[in-house]
Order: structure tokens, then C-alpha cells, then sequence
């Protein structure tokens, strides 16, 4: 089932990547913010979860690239799927952030 290159793996790396990204730069980012390296004056109120959301969302483009190299077009369309769901996803929750 799961191919060097089929579209379940790419589903599946799809989803993951950023889940995995997003837990990590909250990690990140609360170990920065305990040693007052970065702070959040300054920022809207959802800044951090925003921009920290987005950031996960673009993690996708890692394995994109590799398997682009690797010429793995339908693990690169099973990648497809996901981001662009995360995306809009994230866009519409943000929106009222987004346009004023």
C-alpha cells in the first residue's frame, strides 16, 4: 500500500509533517518565550497561533521538494491534498484577523 511512490504515503506525510511541525514550534517557542529571548507585547492577540499555524502548513514543502527530486508524482499529489485543505482551513479561520 504504501509505495515509494503512491498517494496514501503522500496523504499520510501530508497530514503528519505539519501536525508534527506545529507541536514542535509551540515547543519551541515557549522554551524562547520562558527564557525571554522573544516576547509577545507588541502583537495581535492570536500572532503566535497564527503565524505558528502557517508555519506548519508551509513545513509541506519539505518532503514536496525531496520527492520532487526523487520524481514521485503521485506521492507529491497525495502531499497536494492535504496542504491546500490546511490551507483554506487556515484562512478561513484566521479570516477575521486577516481582512478588516
Amino acid at each position: 500500500m504504501f509505495h515509494k511512490d503512491s498517494i496514501p504515503l503522500g496523504l499520510i506525510i501530508g497530514i503528519a509533517v505539519p501536525f508534527v511541525g506545529y507541536a514542535l514550534l509551540l515547543e519551541l517557542y515557549d522554551q524562547l518565550a520562558s527564557s525571554q529571548m522573544v516576547s509577545d507585547i507588541g502583537f495581535t492577540d492570536n500572532f503566535r497561533s497564527r503565524t505558528v499555524a502557517l508555519l506548519a502548513v508551509c513545513f509541506n514543502l519539505l518532503p514536496f521538494t525531496i520527492y520532487s527530486r526523487n520524481r514521485c508524482y503521485n506521492t507529491m499529489r497525495g502531499l497536494v491534498f492535504p496542504t491546500v485543505i490546511l490551507a483554506v482551513t487556515w484562512f478561513f479561520y484566521f479570516q477575521s484577523h486577516l481582512i478588516t
